[in-house]
């Protein structure tokens, strides 16, 4: 039978391939923020308190996640309690326990143990705000940013679907010459700015670029900042939205109830 290759075993095949490279490492980060995981329970979940069954190994105490429903079954031997998480909320869970990850402990590729430090920097990464400010553009041009952010970008955008209906990236020049890079959403849905803000800056920080910046703006299509913009940016049309997930179906599957652990 052929063994199915996940985006994590895609992804972890390449940072074990070149593990000096960091932009490889953030990439699998974000593979195992963005995944949905299905960790192991030591019994079934009770509304949104979940007791995830914890291993002692030599190294220090780990739960256990999987990137398939069928390799936790192979590990475990058959049916076992389990949720299904984004990985991102896993971290937040586990930030500070003293716990680490272990990821397909061994029924795939991409078996390995995260330490702890490894949970907590993941966590306080995507717990990241976006600053505020205010800045007046004075002219749009042409964007010039590396190839590894625009498909950095793509990938988050690709996941906002219904939350706007596009974006343009374009470099901005501000009242008193500050120049950068503005990403506008167009016709964002009400309440979905700070969400998109933070998706942005995720992007940016796992596509490895030092020191980098992106301002993140909110227009209505027809606005003439947005017109100035399309004439020269770089467009993303965002998906539809899929009605069929609209309703959360595990423990922590809604951002505003993040299931607890006991």
């Amino acid at each position: 039978m052929t063994e199915i290759v996940t985006l994590l075993d895609a992804a972890h095949a390449a940072v074990s391939a070149d593990p000096d490279n960091e932009a490889l490492r953030l990439r699998f980060f974000e593979r195992l923020a963005d995944g949905e995981m299905v960790i192991l329970l030591e019994r079934e979940a009770v509304g949104e308190s979940l007791e995830p069954r914890v291993f002692d190994l030599e190294d220090g105490p780990v739960v256990l996640v999987f990137d398939r429903e069928e390799r936790l079954a192979s590990f475990s031997g058959g049916i076992a309690p389990y949720a299904a998480l984004p990985g991102r909320v896993i971290a937040g869970l586990l930030k500070g326990q003293g716990i680490g990850l272990g990821v397909n402990l061994g029924v795939a590729p991409s078996s390995m143990l995260l330490p702890p430090e490894a949970m907590d920097w993941l966590a306080e990464t995507l717990e990241e705000a976006p600053e505020e400010v205010e800045a007046q553009p004075v002219e749009f041009l042409p964007p010039r940013v590396p190839e590894t952010l625009i498909a950095a970008l793509d990938a988050k955008l690709a996941k906002a679907g219904g939350l706007a209906s596009a974006a343009v990236l374009a470099g901005v020049v501000y009242q008193g010459g500050r120049r950068g890079h503005m990403l506008a959403f167009l016709d964002a849905g009400e309440g979905a700015e700070t969400a998109l803000a933070r998706a942005m800056g995720e992007a940016l920080v796992f596509s490895g670029i030092e020191a980098g910046e992106l301002d993140v703006a909110f227009l209505r299509l027809g606005d003439p900042a947005a017109e100035a913009m399309a004439r020269v940016g770089l467009r993303f049309d965002l998906p539809a939205p899929d009605t069929a997930d609209l309703a959360p179906a595990a423990p922590g599957m809604d951002p505003s109830r993040p299931p607890k652990l006991r």
